[in-house]
């Protein structure tokens, strides 16, 4: 383990799921597209959608308890609350706020924010958080990443909106102590801001208000994204990203028992794998029954890694993704 190596460990995980799921022929009929398209175009056989009755905070709050009944916690041993979500309830205030309520904490006085760096919100608040814990500011924090992708899909967008699923994940984190083989080996982010117009909703801030210079058009509340050109761009720049993350942590791509990318696309997946090269037996592949849940993705991806028993004490875990930005992602842990 290396000296630079953050003593924090994932103590537990939940997930949840809202409402039925929605088959890909059930999408094809919504999208008015010939059966079969969207298991073609996306992999993606199934997904679930929030319904009427389903908040992102309940949701994140459903995932939060699974969480701590896994890490055998209480919500009073908590010294933090992070919503780490790429899209949010309402605008102010933060969308951790909600999650507290939800779970009927409102009195606690836990200090809960939020963190976001869209897709990979949930690494970034790991990241951040990790050091809270490293540095003794903080012992048990409850990340939550939540998201509603369906309501802000821009339906005429069919390979897009083919692609998304609803959903929470939430993750308790805490110290590691001497002799236990658990940690934060290292963690990189690097954004380029020239990928900004490829993946954005463009109102619901300052610039496009419905009393500023710039009046928000119906279109500018849905979701838009310039899928070949993430791509061109990704493709171009995460292979050095991750040699330089991996030869930080002195580590190699063979060490890791599993590889959890953000659930993209299927076309993202298979581009990571390829680039940089991940074997069949490490990636952690959940997008054909989950779709791209944003930043729930990950933190999903690595519940039903630790489930399944995919991974045990000790085991060397890379989480890696793209966001919107363009920014990337990557952080080493051994679990």
């Amino acid at each position: 383990m290396s000296t630079n190596t953050r003593k924090v460990k994932i103590v537990g995980t939940g997930k949840y799921l809202p409402g039925q799921p929605i088959s890909d022929s059930e999408m094809d009929e919504r999208l008015g597209v010939a059966p079969g398209w969207t298991r073609r175009m996306t992999d993606v056989s199934f997904r679930h959608f929030a319904g009427a009755d389903d908040t992102a905070s309940a949701m994140g709050a459903k995932a939060a308890f699974e969480a701590l009944k896994a890490a055998n916690l209480q919500f009073s041993d908590l010294d933090c609350l992070v919503s780490a979500s790429g899209t949010k309830e309402q605008a102010l205030p933060c969308s951790a706020v909600f999650i507290q309520r939800a779970m009927g904490m409102e009195q606690s006085g836990v200090p809960a924010f939020d963190i976001d760096s869209t897709c990979l919100s949930f690494l970034a608040a790991l990241d951040a958080m990790s050091c809270m814990i490293a540095t003794g500011r903080y012992k048990y924090v409850l990340i939550v990443s939540s998201e509603i992708a369906s309501v802000g899909m821009d339906w005429r967008n069919k390979e897009s909106a083919a692609l998304f699923g609803d959903g929470a994940a939430a993750v308790v984190i805490g110290p590691s102590g001497d002799g236990d083989p658990s940690g934060i080996i290292g963690a990189s982010l690097r954004t380029f801001g020239t990928g900004a117009p490829y993946s954005e909703i463009r109102a619901g801030g300052t610039k496009r208000h419905p009393r500023g210079p710039l009046p928000a058009q119906p279109e500018d509340y849905l979701f838009q994204m310039d899928g070949p050109a993430i791509f061109k761009m990704a493709s171009r720049l995460l292979p050095a990203f991750t040699d330089e993350l991996l030869k930080a942590a002195g580590t190699r791509m063979s060490d890791f028992k599993a590889v959890i990318p953000h659930q993209g696309s299927a076309m993202a997946v298979r581009l990571m794998r390829k680039k940089l090269d991940i074997s069949e037996q490490q990636l952690v592949y959940i997008t054909p029954d989950h779709g791209n849940t944003i930043a729930a993705s990950i933190p999903m991806g690595l519940h039903e890694t630790i489930r399944t028993s995919r991974i045990g004490r000790g085991d060397r875990v890379l989480l890696i993704g793209t966001a919107a930005g363009l920014t990337l992602g990557g952080l080493i842990l051994d679990y």
